[in-house]
């Protein structure tokens, strides 16, 4: 308790410098904290991917459809126990930068596959029977002002022409890395309208996701559905829904490296502020810790001393920028709205935080630890005034 009066004293001897240096402290494990939260945002998608389902792709490029037929054939592959299909629709509702995703799906038998998409009874037996209704996620509901039974016309890119979709249902998701930034409807809906005005591009889906029966058979079963189509005109490729969604990160894993090497040179410039701070306190406190020493005070309680006033320093900045992470992280995932559909803050996160600002506190100590406890007693009464 002694110790711990000392140790309180010390940091309040200069209030202002105290004061700066927690304010220093606070930026760097905010911005930390933040930067490693855009990250996470970016795997999100692979992050909360099922280990049972697999997505099944033309081994060409995305951009090449698959055959409709596929579909009864991958059915019959073992170990396969379910078969969804979609498209990627990329309309346009209202202005070119209300972007959201847009899926056309083969309806229950997608469903199946996703159950952390959460409907109700009634609102999934209204989308399946409505060929022209749709489901919404509740973040893209809530950033729209989309409500059930509401038309939502989308000016079609891909697909040309106007479609009108009415919302049916708006779904929540079983975890916190669920997507609910996203609208679905059904993939024959599309695919009647393109019978008529372009039979040749009619019957073809852009993915097949399949369900698998155990996580251990994702290689095999991959294989043996890549073996299937294999010299076809259509070849396949299947991998894991991970895999699939980090395909798509590594197009930008220049952007994310960037941001987790700016999230630890943060660190490093705080600990390197830090550091100075503590050698400065230090060094005016030569004399007390001299008169310590001579009055048979051992050097590890000097050390002790200041390894606590740092880490108290470091434990308060850690506190006050974890506090103001969350309703930032909030009121920016607000903000970016479908931009980062899951943006949360998540424990490993936290924990990150909490363990940089430790290690700031503790490398920050070492030198004038090392100092005091190495100074002579009669160099260090010399100190006085």
């Amino acid at each position: 308790m002694y110790s711990l009066q000392l140790i309180v004293r010390n940091a309040l001897r200069h209030p202002l410098r105290t004061l700066l240096t927690i304010l220093g402290l606070v930026v760097a494990i905010f911005s930390f904290g933040l930067l490693q939260t855009v990250v996470d945002a970016w795997y999100a998608g692979a992050e909360g991917a099922s280990n049972t389902t697999l997505v099944t792709r033309n081994k060409t490029s995305l951009v090449f459809p698959l055959p409709l037929s596929y579909a009864t054939r991958i059915r019959a592959v073992p170990g396969v126990t379910g078969v969804g299909y979609a498209n990627w629709f990329q309309g346009v509702y209202k202005d070119p930068k209300n972007f959201f995703a847009q899926f056309a799906i083969s309806g229950a038998s997608y469903l199946d596959i996703y159950p952390d998409l959460l409907l109700t009874a009634d609102e999934r037996a209204a989308f399946l029977r409505d060929r022209q209704g749709c489901i919404v996620g509740r973040k893209l509901a809530d950033q729209y002002g989309f409500r059930v039974g509401d038309v939502i016309p989308l000016k079609g890119t891909i697909y040309p022409g106007t479609w009108e979709l009415t919302v049916r249902g708006i779904f929540d998701g079983k975890q916190s890395s669920t997507n609910t930034a996203t609208l679905f409807f059904h993939w024959d809906y599309v695919n009647e309208t393109v019978k008529r005005l372009a039979p040749r591009r009619a019957n073809q889906v852009g993915v097949y996701v399949v369900r698998i029966d155990q996580p251990d058979n994702a290689a095999a079963v991959s294989q043996a559905i890549d073996s299937e189509f294999s010299n076809s005109l259509a070849e396949t490729l299947t991998e894991t829904e991970k895999a699939f969604h980090l395909g798509f990160v590594s197009m930008s894993e220049a952007i994310v490296a960037a941001i987790r090497l700016v999230s630890f040179v943060v660190i490093l410039i705080i600990a390197a502020v830090m550091a100075n701070t503590m050698a400065m306190s230090a060094r005016e406190r030569l004399a007390e810790y001299a008169t310590l020493k001579a009055l048979g005070f051992r050097p590890g309680f000097l050390a002790r001393l200041i390894f606590g006033e740092s880490l108290l320093l470091a434990t308060l900045g850690a506190l006050l920028g974890i506090a103001l992470l969350f309703p930032f992280a909030a009121l920016l995932g607000k903000v970016m709205g479908t931009m980062f559909p899951v943006f949360a803050v998540s424990g490993l996160t936290v924990a990150g935080q909490v363990l940089a600002a430790l290690a700031i506190g503790v490398v920050a100590a070492i030198a004038p630890s090392v100092r005091a406890a190495r100074v002579n007693i009669v160099d260090g009464l010399r100190s006085i005034g």
